[in-house]
């Protein structure tokens, strides 16, 4: 059973969530306790909810009747370290489960999900198809995909030799993490950097929260997801967004997850809404968070029934 301790100002309320199987969740909510309507944001692969931080100001400023909740995945930010085995998309999307369990009991729920964080949505959908209509009021997928993800882009880089020697590495032995960690900062900081921006000019500032952000995760997570992504596919819970709005965004020079995979979770979503951020990268949180929040404020005045208008089949954000 899920538990729940909360300290913190009005500002922003500190909660830990505890999972079913004991793990610690690090969870942080923002706006009025009472509102009507509760967006949760969910990180990618070793980030952490800080990635958040500007497009969840903007939207704020934007949607103050909202609350918001971000939270960090189990193995990455302050949330607790877990088994091994339990680094798994299946144990994100229950995870899920909990924190809204937890911190958002009653109300329609909009799911904001990054990356990592668009496939733990899908997963949790998936789990809970019946939560589609009743709690689940709306779903965001920012940089993400339904299926494929070692098959296109630099995705196809979790198959290299190297990756699968660097996780047996890690596997068996355990002792020799911290070395591990360091000398894979070393070899894969460049790929992440080209995934990431690919040779774009990019703000430092980006760049350096990005590599922090990834430095910080445990090297025993960060190789664990990346085999959780070689079979991942939860292309069942697409049509199930049918019947919710739904938003598909991702930058036009994503090549972690590139157009092919948003444009593919379109075509199987009635009426979602197509955005593709002209020229931004993997990280269009970081680079474009004005433009991000516009199009969530948006997909969350629609889901609270306030917006009439007739759904656009693409929405081209430039």
């Amino acid at each position: 059973m899920s538990g729940l301790e909360a300290i913190g100002s009005s500002a922003e309320r500190r909660v830990t969530v505890i999972t079913a199987d004991g793990v610690a969740l690090a969870v942080r909510e923002y706006g009025p306790r009472a509102a009507e309507l509760t967006v949760v944001f969910l990180h990618g692969h070793c980030m952490r909810a800080e990635s958040w931080n500007e497009v969840r100001d903007e939207l704020v400023r934007e949607y103050p009747g909202a609350r918001v909740v971000c939270y960090d995945h189990r193995g990455h930010g302050d949330s607790g370290n877990a088994p091994r085995n339990s680094y798994t998309l299946a144990q994100l999307g229950h995870d899920l489960g909990a924190v809204i369990d937890a911190v958002a009991p009653a109300g329609p729920v909009v799911l904001v999900g990054h990356s990592m964080g668009g496939m733990t949505v899908l997963t949790y959908i998936s789990q809970r198809p019946q939560e589609i209509g009743n709690r689940i009021a709306g779903v965001a997928l920012i940089a993400t995909g339904a299926s494929g993800i070692a098959e296109a882009g630099f995705g196809r880089l979790i198959r290299h030799p190297v990756v699968a020697t660097f996780q047996a590495a890690v596997r068996w032995a355990p002792g020799l993490t911290r070395h591990a960690k360091s000398l894979a900062c070393k070899v894969f900081a460049p790929l992440i950097t080209m995934a990431e921006f690919g040779d774009r000019k990019v703000s430092p500032r980006i760049r350096s929260l990005v590599n922090a952000m990834h430095n910080q995760t445990s090297i025993v997570a960060m190789a664990a997801f990346l085999s959780a992504f070689l079979d991942y596919d939860r292309t069942d819970a697409l049509p199930a967004l049918s019947h919710i709005p739904t938003l598909i965004l991702c930058g036009s020079a994503d090549l972690m997850t590139p157009p092919s995979h948003s444009i593919a979770m379109a075509a199987a979503v009635d009426y979602a809404d197509l955005a593709l951020v002209e020229g931004a990268g993997h990280s269009v949180i970081l680079e474009q968070p004005e433009l991000v929040s516009a199009a969530i404020a948006r997909l969350m005045t629609r889901a609270a029934g306030t917006e009439r208008t007739a759904y656009r089949s693409l929405a081209l954000v430039a």
